[in-house]
């Protein structure tokens, strides 16, 4: 891997919505899959990577009482959630650097580990951000369109039958191009495109949203059949 970031943000601050009456008296990131809740999935993916921060907005004393002891700063976002954006903004002074990555907690994988695809494939030269996707075909527990179309030379646009799986490498210093202080990082993906800056890579292992009730069947189905224990 080539000049790869050493800190990760693992994004856990949203309501659950979708979750319904499972996430009534917990926080999404506290939903368990196969006996293991979805934030300590998002850590063992993480493992290799030396600084790992944690943001929470809904229920997040829980998310923290969790995390106690394990050496995982959480940026606890309030009176309100900042979105993707604003959240990494305010997580940067924790993370202590210029490149870092992003994972969702709110998904389930099987090998290879994503974090190690994206920076087997970082070139910080060229890339602003490179992306992990998967084919709308491969998208277990996702409905709807897909989010990019990829060039051969790996730059993404707008539109197309790949979607973004909630892994990325991202360099931190667009965020200040946003003057907002709640704001999606979809704003800043928008600028990098435009510069020809924004890349995507293909995960080619399983992947699953479990940002629904549903999902949390389908993951557990997808790491039986991957042998995951």
């Amino acid at each position: 891997m080539r000049n790869t970031p050493s800190a990760i943000l693992i994004f856990a601050a949203g309501f659950g919505t979708r979750m319904g009456a499972l996430t009534r008296d917990r926080p999404k990131p506290l939903i368990e899959v196969r006996g293991k809740p979805l934030i300590d999935h998002a850590l063992g993916v993480a493992a290799d990577v030396p600084r790992k921060v944690v943001n929470a907005h809904y229920r997040a004393k829980q998310l923290e009482d969790h995390l106690a002891g394990q050496d995982v700063p959480v940026s606890v976002e309030e009176p309100d959630i900042l979105d993707t954006g604003g959240g990494l903004r305010q997580a940067s002074a924790l993370l202590g650097e210029d490149t870092v990555y992003t994972l969702n907690s709110d998904v389930i994988w099987t090998a290879p580990n994503p974090l190690s695809t994206l920076g087997s494939a970082w070139n910080p030269s060229l890339m602003q951000a490179l992306l992990l996707l998967v084919p709308i075909s491969r998208a277990k527990g996702r409905s709807g369109p897909g989010d990019f179309s990829m060039a051969p030379d790996g730059r993404l646009s707008r539109g197309g039958d790949l979607v973004f799986t909630g892994a990325q490498i991202l360099q931190t210093p667009r965020l200040a191009d946003i003057p907002d202080r709640v704001f999606s990082l979809n704003r800043v993906w928008d600028l990098m495109e435009r510069d020809g800056g924004l890349f995507g890579t293909v995960h080619s292992g399983g992947w699953c949203d479990v940002g629904h009730p549903a999902g949390i069947t389908t993951a557990e189905a997808m790491l039986a059949g991957d042998g995951d224990g």
